[in-house]
């Protein structure tokens, strides 16, 4: 339920952007849309996670100024510094703390060795660098149209490659086991 609440905004935004053709009008109701799964996830869990009010903290910025000054290229960062702050996040959280963020997010669905954990925190980390990049890239050298797409269909599936390709690490390692998959 999480996960869709999560993507509505980005649904929102795509379907809004191809109705009017207005990059601003769309950034305006994917803030909304953000605001909204901010309020439900209040509503369904009592609390707001971090990484909601990351990306809700961002967007605003980054899609306020969007509107602000009518200029779509703070737009298209937006994305590209979410997924480098989690990528700095969690490269960084383990040197400066000495503990696994991942584990301490995943850590009660899964026990794994600390040294898988570290394999799969540099894995994610290597994976929201490379997100961050393909989105500036993809902005800057194609059409705003094929961008817009991009964001409603390519992160989700470049989060599910990376999902696949961890499912599949950890059963090539004995860590989990067919039937769990």
């Amino acid at each position: 339920m999480k996960q869709i609440i999560e993507y509505l905004p980005i649904i929102f935004f795509t379907a809004t952007y191809f109705y009017t053709r207005d990059i601003f009008f769309a950034t305006l109701i994917l803030l909304i849309g953000l605001f909204i799964q901010l309020c439900l996830e209040y509503l369904l869990e009592k609390k707001v996670s971090k990484k909601t009010m990351i990306i809700f903290g961002i967007s605003l910025l980054f899609g306020g100024s969007t509107i602000i000054f009518r200029n779509e290229g703070f737009l298209f960062w937006r994305p590209t510094v979410i997924n480098w702050i989690f990528s700095i996040l969690l490269l960084s959280f383990d040197f400066f703390s000495g503990k696994n963020l991942l584990k301490l997010v995943m850590g009660k669905a899964i026990i794994l060795p600390d040294y898988v954990w570290k394999k799969l925190s540099l894995g994610w980390s290597l994976g929201f660098f490379i997100s961050g990049l393909l989105n500036i890239t993809i902005a800057y050298n194609f059409s705003l149209d094929f961008w817009v797409s991009y964001k409603l269909f390519g992160g989700f599936l470049i989060t599910l490659t990376y999902f696949v390709i961890m499912m599949l690490y950890l059963w090539k390692g004995g860590y989990i086991n067919k039937k769990e998959l």
